[in-house]
């Protein structure tokens, strides 16, 4: 594991071989997995799941509620929200859970709307603005994201 001296890494739950490059915030209850690549300017907050060989480009914060699976790629700046609801000094009691499957790809700028479901292989068009469930293998584009096709399995 290569944790960069400029960045403040909180949590004990970091696997072999992952890579935490500088100015990343990793708070003491997210969990990372092995072999993964975290870039330089991110934040990944408490009830966060990161699973293996995942890469996080820079700019991307992920929040409360995230489960990424195994082999995920997430694009510079993709943005996540974990409140369908937001106000200041106003937190819901859970937040709502989104899940990124296995071997999905997010591309740049894209946007994540909570509660939402990204399919195994499914591939998220740079951004594009996610406000439903991607199926398995879709690739998704535009605003609102819509289904341009399948990729094979």
């Amino acid at each position: 594991m290569y944790i960069h001296k400029l960045s403040d890494v909180q949590s004990a739950n970091i696997g072999d071989g992952t890579r935490i490059w500088q100015f990343s915030v990793i708070l003491q209850g997210a969990k990372i997995g092995e072999n993964c690549n975290v870039c330089a300017h991110t934040l990944i907050e408490n009830d966060v799941i990161v699973g293996n060989n995942v890469t996080v480009k820079s700019g991307v914060y992920l929040w409360d509620g995230l489960t990424i699976e195994d082999n995920v790629f997430i694009g510079p700046c993709v943005a996540f929200a974990n409140d369908k609801y937001p106000r200041s000094k106003q937190y819901p009691d859970e937040f709502p859970k989104t899940l990124i499957c296995k071997n999905a790809s997010i591309g740049a700028n894209a946007t994540i709307l909570p509660g939402l479901i990204i399919g195994q292989g499914a591939m998220v068009g740079a951004g594009a603005v996610v406000t439903k469930n991607v199926p398995d293998y879709a690739v998704v584009v535009g605003n609102p994201a819509t289904i341009v096709r399948f990729l094979e399995k």
